[in-house]
């Protein structure tokens, strides 16, 4: 039913994010969108209709009681409005910034029902900005420093979670305000996963990310990193000689994938990985870094997902000149976030659409000891058409037999990502699909193994941050209740 305490904010479209400047930001590392001020999140709050059926709710893979959060915005009382996020969500700085609301909770808002373009080219109506609003209550509950107290039972059981992404640090949180003894297992050197090694600062500031592992510590969770599982120390040791009674693994996908075309082995060659590994997470972007990292003229990025946006973004703000978005399908089958793209866009990515890299090109130096010895100079694509739909419905490209070369100095891969094999490789029973990722019973994320589940990028393959976090949100259940019988 409606809420009665204030008059419902009748506006067709959202309140706008403030943000940088397009042609400030393409240069400089700094947030892109500044937040809502308090105004404006009570504003856009009072947009909410409160629906009976809460269709909003049943669309959040964490289940985010989003109704009642934004009713609490609307009056005022943030405090009471993180209270009610955090009760299903561990990062919600994080999520109310990177996930795609658009295709799951503002898809589905009543608001936005019936939009149509208008002549001005812009939609007439929009769903309440859930997103901008999550966003705006984290802010402002990390801003004032609200201490949240847990009166958490320890229950005397140990669980090990491996990797600190997203489905990590969900399942460890979880788990945590269980009473469970909850270590997490890092390889790298600094917790955080993929929010930390690839997503931009200026998509994803890093003290956010930060201030998230923070306060997972404050509840009891231990963080060991450097500890690379399967060499380090295997999964059949965590259980036999440290006691650990379940595993979750959460390790993503880190493992790139490549075109297969020639030229792929020349200097200037980067997975998007490695390249986004080296701006974010080894702080590359710095001034005085001695991180080695690409400071290109002409860079192309292949790719059209939002990996290849935060590349091709990033290379911008590396100092190049022209940055290319190399992708063989048209804008309609772009993958990427129609909020990133517009932001690329704004900033100058060129985006050379119906293309298909077919080799890549050296310099003509023949001196290897000069630089420019087995640099790439030249990308050869071969123009595309859509053709028939493939078997997921996207209209499939087809070669025209018309090929233009075009000029570069540093390319960036961004076609996908798949689980590294060296937990399954060092694992007996442990048993992977086709594409190396982990096979599970159900949405309990048990694997192959007894007591040993997984969840997030290990199981699906590159997806969402917010899928991963439901996975390792589905996979704490699933563990509690495991242990519950013991």
């Amino acid at each position: 039913m409606l809420r009665t305490e204030y008059k419902l904010n009748m506006k067709a479209l959202k309140n706008e994010m403030p943000s940088q400047d397009p042609k400030i930001r393409a240069h400089n590392f700094k947030e892109v969108t500044t937040g809502y001020t308090a105004e404006q999140a009570i504003d856009e709050a009072k947009r909410c209709m409160n629906c009976p059926t809460k269709p909003c709710v049943a669309h959040c893979p964490v289940n985010i009681n989003i109704p009642d959060f934004i009713y609490h915005v609307a009056l005022g009382e943030f405090d009471k409005a993180y209270d009610i996020i955090s009760e299903s969500s561990s990062l919600p700085a994080v999520c109310g910034r990177v996930c795609p609301q658009e295709s799951q909770c503002e898809g589905v808002c009543t608001r936005g029902f019936g939009a149509k373009v208008g002549a001005d080219g812009k939609l007439t109506k929009e769903p309440v900005a859930i997103g901008r609003l999550e966003r705006f209550v984290a802010d402002y509950h990390n801003a004032h420093e609200c201490d949240v107290t847990l009166n958490i039972k320890k229950n005397g059981h140990k669980v090990a979670v491996i990797g600190s992404g997203p489905s990590g640090l969900t399942c460890a949180g979880d788990l945590a305000k269980k009473g469970y003894d909850v270590t997490i297992f890092e390889a790298l050197h600094l917790a955080g996963g993929v929010l930390v090694y690839g997503i931009p600062e200026f998509r994803l500031p890093k003290s956010i990310v930060q201030k998230e592992v923070e306060g997972l510590m404050a509840i009891g969770v231990k963080i060991e990193t450097n500890m690379v599982i399967g060499r380090v120390i295997t999964i059949d040791e965590l259980k036999k000689e440290y006691g650990f009674e379940a595993i979750f693994i959460g390790s993503g996908a880190g493992l790139p994938r490549f075109m297969g075309i020639p030229g792929e082995n020349l200097k200037g060659v980067y997975s998007a990985n490695e390249f986004l590994t080296r701006t974010n997470l080894m702080k590359g972007y710095l001034e005085g870094t001695n991180t080695p990292i690409e400071h290109a003229k002409n860079v192309a990025v292949v790719g059209g997902g939002n990996v290849a946006m935060d590349a091709a973004r990033c290379a911008l703000r590396l100092g190049a000149e022209h940055v290319y978005i190399v992708y063989r399908r048209s804008l309609e089958e772009l993958p990427a976030r129609k909020e990133e793209v517009h932001h690329a866009m704004e900033e100058g990515v060129d985006f050379q659409l119906l293309n298909n890299p077919v080799e890549l090109i050296p310099t003509d130096c023949t001196d290897p000891r000069d630089p420019q010895y087995n640099l790439v100079s030249k990308m050869k694509v071969e123009e595309m058409k859509l053709g028939e739909p493939d078997e997921k419905g996207r209209r499939k490209p087809v070669g025209t037999g018309n090929f233009k070369e075009i000029p570069v100095d540093c390319v960036i891969i961004a076609i996908g990502t798949s689980p590294n094999p060296l937990i399954k490789q060092t694992t007996d029973g442990l048993e992977t699909n086709p594409h190396g990722c982990l096979i599970t019973k159900d949405e309990s994320g048990l694997t192959t193994r007894e007591s040993v589940y997984a969840g997030g990028d290990a199981v699906t393959g590159a997806a969402t941050v917010i899928l991963a976090m439901g996975a390792g949100k589905h996979a704490a259940k699933a563990i509690d209740e495991y242990l519950s019988k013991k």
